[in-house]
């Protein structure tokens, strides 16, 4: 089965398990930082569409090319290496939930992005993931001083399920 079926099955079987375990949308939470529609947890749910692919640290590759002076590649070892850092912002799923003040820690994307040189007329980035998704962004937006490549979070390495070994989390966006 191609991945883009078995994207939309897990989003069909995402939607029939919100809507059968009375996942509710309808109620707004008390606390501002909560979008409306969105559903306030204390947990870091598993609420993905169903492709986890296993990517091995000895494998791993973070690759900064295109329209940059000097393309970037690291290795896990590389990555883990970089100086950390550490951000506290809320998380708010495309699955509609949130979670709030959700410690992160890894590399600032703002310092990758500028070891990379951007050329001037690089205007946006594609972010590809293991699992085949991709998305993109304004490369504004990955300049911002709290977005991070995190590799931990709530003070533990990120899983699979998670989005592990590494993830790009874009708090005035979307994590």
């Amino acid at each position: 089965m191609p991945d883009w079926k078995k994207l939309i099955e897990g989003k069909i079987a995402l939607a029939l398990k919100a809507k059968t375990s009375g996942f509710s949308l309808s109620k707004s939470s008390d606390d501002a930082r909560v979008p409306a529609g969105q559903k306030w947890l204390t947990n870091f749910p598993v609420l993905d569409l169903g492709v986890r692919p296993t990517v091995n640290t000895m494998n791993w590759k973070l690759r900064i090319n295109g329209l940059v002076n000097h393309e970037i590649n690291l290795d896990w070892i590389t990555f883990r290496n970089l100086p950390q850092m550490f951000d506290t912002s809320d998380f708010h799923c495309v699955t509609r939930w949130s979670q709030l003040d959700m410690n992160w820690q890894g590399a600032s994307a703002r310092k990758l992005i500028m070891q990379a040189d951007p050329k001037p007329e690089a205007k946006y980035v594609t972010l590809h993931g293991y699992d085949g998704y991709t998305t993109n962004l304004p490369l504004e937006a990955l300049l911002d001083d709290d977005v991070i490549v995190a590799q931990r979070v709530l003070g533990k390495s990120l899983t699979a399920e998670h989005g592990g070994p590494a993830r790009i989390i874009v708090p005035k966006r979307y994590a």
